[in-house]
């Protein structure tokens, strides 16, 4: 008959660390329950007693005796096994980034733009180097080593208004009965602007100008500013809507030659342009509540405020304005994002 496992005899200073361990560590920590089993084996406790106690099986505790008793006290620390071997290797993940930074055409594909899925098909029949990976996957892939690698170089555009010259309601501090009062504006001959804004996603920063109207070569201008900012000729990234004045011949052919890709949002759904939730803080805070004499002075309040945005970007009250601008756009569009759009009855 086999004799029972039990841990060798403890030197004192094997029994104080044991002992240490015991009393200052967490009960339920790995170490904690070796230390408990060789100071129980070593008391002469059997291994079904042991394994009770420890709430362990009967063959853990045998492995765990027989490793201090070949290392000493370097049992403690398990050797964990590697797992599984990945899926996707490092010369997977450059397949996946390089098909994903490359223009569907260009590899034969029938579309303009990569969406998940498309993009997980063609990885799977792609020739030579096949990558057969799921969607979630492929999302955090795409999101480590390509939409947030290059936060710097992408940009969003768009004209805020018509601004006219008129007294605008707003919320303010007034003696109580007795509110702010709007003057009747019954002849307006000042005409309209447009303010042409400009964001940078990366730094979160906003300038602009205002105009008399909006045209092609206010847009080429504002798309000039983008590109003066970024200086470097690397590739940029400009987020605008699908309007005939943002996308004329002469437009295209200067994206073209200055390596900026225009990226037009869908008809109708301007409220993806990421720039309209900063336009909502200039209508509450420079347009509500105010009555301006002219358009140099709208344009000086403007100008103004943005300086004062650009230095506090995460302040509370802006960030607040922000989501209800992002609100109040959803709601009239009846979209959500990340739901489908609900069927007419």
């Amino acid at each position: 008959m086999a004799e029972p496992v039990r841990a060798r005899r403890l030197t004192d200073q094997e029994g104080q660390r044991l002992l240490q361990i015991v009393r200052r560590g967490k009960h339920g920590s790995v170490r904690v329950r070796r230390a408990m089993i060789i100071m129980a084996s070593a008391s002469g406790t059997l291994v079904p007693a042991i394994a009770r106690l420890v709430a362990a099986d009967e063959d853990t505790v045998r492995d765990v005796i027989h490793a201090f008793n070949e290392r000493g006290l370097a049992a403690l620390d398990p050797q964990w096994a590697g797992g599984r071997p990945r899926l996707i290797g490092d010369e997977d993940i450059q397949v996946i980034v390089a098909a994903a930074r490359t223009r569907p055409e260009k590899l034969g594909e029938p579309f303009t733009r990569w969406s998940l899925r498309k993009l997980a098909d063609y990885l799977a029949r792609r020739p030579g180097r096949p990558v057969r990976i799921g969607r979630e996957r492929l999302r955090q892939i795409l999101h480590e080593h390509v939409t947030s690698a290059y936060p710097d170089r992408c940009f969003a555009f768009d004209q805020f208004g018509p601004l006219s010259i008129r007294p605008c309601h707003g919320s303010c501090w007034a003696p109580r009965k007795h509110p702010a009062r709007l003057r009747a504006t019954y002849h307006r001959t000042h005409g309209i602007r447009y303010f042409h804004g400009c964001y940078s996603l990366g730094d979160d920063q906003l300038w602009g100008v205002t105009r008399e109207h909006k045209g092609a070569g206010h847009t080429l201008a504002a798309l000039k500013s983008i590109r003066a900012a970024r200086p470097g000729g690397y590739r940029l990234f400009v987020i605008l809507d699908n309007l005939s004045a943002n996308k004329t011949p002469a437009i295209r052919r200067w994206a073209k030659r200055e390596n900026v890709e225009l990226c037009l949002t869908p008809t109708n759904a301007s409220w993806a342009n990421p720039i309209e939730a900063h336009f909502g803080p200039l209508r509450t805070f420079v347009m509500g509540t105010s009555d301006h004499p002219n358009h140099p002075a709208l344009a000086r309040k403007l100008q103004a405020y943005l300086r004062w945005r650009n230095a506090h970007a995460r302040h509370p009250d802006v960030l607040a304005a922000q989501r209800r601008e992002r609100a109040r756009i959803r709601s009239e569009r009846q979209q959500r994002w990340g739901r489908p759009k609900p069927k007419a009855a």
